[in-house]
């Protein structure tokens, strides 16, 4: 049974700095499959914001990018989110995803890991993000 397990969330203030964690159990690892970061605040869907796939790159949403990076440890098949300069805007319950393999998303003939929720498979707990 795949099981994705979250850490790391909290309070802080506006600009702020927090790093989420995401561990993951062996049956898919990090370095086959797609993994992400999805975000959900109150009364709104819950959306992509962080993907990384079988490679370093990464694909972030826009409301994200420069601010958020995503990484993973191969060794202990975990997945990281690096949230800088946090806004309130920011406050959200957050998920780390895993699809059952690679999932890219092409537009334009570039290809990126997909921040598309119907690609993900597999689902952590969610971990709450307040920025105040």
């Amino acid at each position: 049974q795949v099981q994705l397990v979250e850490s790391g969330g909290g309070s802080v203030q506006a600009g702020g700095s927090l790093t989420l964690n995401c561990t993951a159990s062996y049956e898919y690892t990090v370095t086959e499959t797609t993994v992400a970061w999805f975000r959900q605040a109150p009364g709104e869907a819950r959306k992509g914001i962080a993907a990384i796939g079988r490679t370093a790159t990464a694909n972030y949403a826009d409301p994200v990018k420069g601010r958020f990076t995503i990484s993973k440890n191969i060794a202990k098949n975990s997945l990281y989110l690096h949230m800088d300069n946090l806004k309130p805007e920011d406050t959200a319950v957050y998920f780390c995803a895993q699809a059952r393999g690679i999932r890219t998303f092409c537009s334009g003939g570039h290809c990126s890991p997909s921040l598309q929720i119907t690609d993900f498979d597999f689902w952590g707990q969610g971990t709450q993000v307040t920025v105040s």
